[in-house]
């Protein structure tokens, strides 16, 4: 691990020793446990932003072969 200075203000201080009392974790766990968190919030946005702007990538495309021709063909067999 790394160690990290950060600046929390009063209230968030206090907030985050409450909850240290609370669940009976330290701080520097549960910092540790929502910047993990929040990493992965914003991994998850930016792959769901990424597949909406996917979607339709295809849509005017003229050289591709006739999918539902593909299928039916295929249903047929």
């Amino acid at each position: 691990m790394v160690r990290t200075q950060i600046y929390l203000t009063e209230r968030s201080r206090h907030g985050l020793a409450a909850l240290s009392d609370a669940t009976g974790r330290s701080q520097s766990e549960l910092i540790r446990e929502a910047v993990a968190r929040l990493i992965e919030d914003s991994g998850k946005s930016r792959r769901e932003a990424l597949l909406e702007n996917a979607a339709g990538i295809w849509r005017k495309r003229t050289d591709l072969p006739n999918f539902e021709a593909l299928r039916a063909a295929w249903d047929r067999i």
